[in-house]
């Protein structure tokens, strides 16, 4: 820089950062020996936030709006300057602009296969991408944990580390979400925004904020997709036997010989295993039928007797109750499958059993 340069430079007033880029985090104001001149004037505009550093010390930071650098308005400056006398040539100070909105679209992503328990699948191996949003909220901590003397700072040179950390946290979130990988798909919106609270309190440690984890994808490999592919197609050809009989048809009005001859003789090859599979079940079923039906199952009850759970008890067990009078209609009775106790006069096994049991035989004729 050359004489005159130094000379307007020190006469320049105005201190301010417009951003033409779409990626600078932090931007330094460039000043011939970083003098500033007493009484400039500095915009900070919307979006921003200006530190001013003094001798490798913070000595303030300034929100949005117009400042006029003087003493009283910086006071912790008049102090490391020791301005005690009014002092009001050009002064040495780093002034830091903060580009305070939100970078978006920043891409994330798993660099290899997570391994995952699934209760359908057993063990799958899953690969997600997708996109995140931060902004820088603390730049006096984003100075000292993240850009140090950077008079340039791009999200380019910090988008791998906060990339690598979303990374490695997913795999332990996703392990503890428990979700099926079928019903993943549709829990998009809900694991982005679960990411995000997770990791959110890592990113306040280097004074930004993790402001929204999207989920674009969830892929899984190869050979699960065919699998899968092959279950749909299955599903959604219904009856085969209907499938294969209408192509033999369509295969025959459209003259194609061969395409017809395949069609039939996949029917013949498919009829074929139907009846080999119903003569099995026929011999199966006269196997079956030389030994007798297991015997029925007797189903169990219990009986609210003086305020207590007794049982289970049998349909003998029943009527004896019955006849000793311990179960009557307004007694409360339970058995497996049912909600909750209820009246044994609701019951209309209980009832016949509790008739059965104060029936008397008829007189005998004279």
């Amino acid at each position: 820089m050359g004489l005159w340069d130094k000379v307007f430079g020190e006469f320049v007033d105005i201190i301010e950062w417009t951003d033409n880029s779409s990626d600078t985090m932090v931007y330094r104001f460039e000043r011939h020996g970083n003098e500033i001149k007493y009484g400039a004037k500095l915009t900070v505009r919307e979006s921003q936030i200006a530190v001013f550093v003094n001798e490798g010390e913070i000595a303030d930071v300034l929100q949005p709006g117009m400042y006029e650098l003087e003493t009283r308005n910086l006071p912790v400056l008049s102090t490391l300057q020791h301005w005690d006398h009014g002092f009001s040539s050009p002064f040495k100070a780093e002034v830091y602009f903060f580009n305070t909105r939100q970078f978006t679209d920043l891409k994330w992503g798993t660099k290899n296969p997570i391994m995952m328990r699934d209760p359908e699948f057993d063990m799958v191996r899953l690969r997600t991408f997708g996109t995140y949003n931060v902004r820088i909220t603390d730049p006096t901590t984003f100075i000292k944990e993240i850009m140090g003397t950077d008079g340039h700072f791009t999200v380019d040179e910090i988008s791998d580390q906060l990339r690598d950390l979303i990374t490695s946290r997913y795999a332990t979130i996703l392990g503890k979400l428990e979700v099926p990988v079928l019903d993943l798909a549709s829990n998009y919106d809900t694991l982005g925004g679960y990411i995000t609270e997770k990791i959110a309190p890592e990113f306040d440690q280097y004074g930004l904020e993790l402001t929204k984890v999207l989920v674009e994808n969830i892929s899984l490999p190869p050979e699960v997709e065919k699998a899968l592919d092959k279950r749909t197609s299955m599903g959604m050809a219904g009856d085969l036997d209907k499938y294969l009989k209408y192509g033999a048809a369509e295969a025959m009005q459209s003259g194609n010989s061969s395409t017809a001859s395949s069609a039939i003789e996949m029917g013949i090859g498919l009829s074929m295993a139907q009846s080999m599979t119903e003569q099995q079940r026929g011999q199966a079923a006269v196997a079956s039928s030389s030994t007798p039906p297991p015997l029925p199952h007797e189903q169990q009850w219990h009986v609210s007797i003086n305020n207590q759970a007794s049982g289970p008890f049998g349909y003998a067990e029943l009527m004896e109750l019955a006849k000793q009078g311990a179960l009557t209609t307004s007694s409360l009775v339970w058995s497996s499958g049912m909600e909750n106790w209820e009246s044994a006069a609701e019951i209309s096994y209980i009832t016949d059993i509790i008739g059965k049991s104060q029936s008397t035989p008829p007189p005998i004729p004279g």
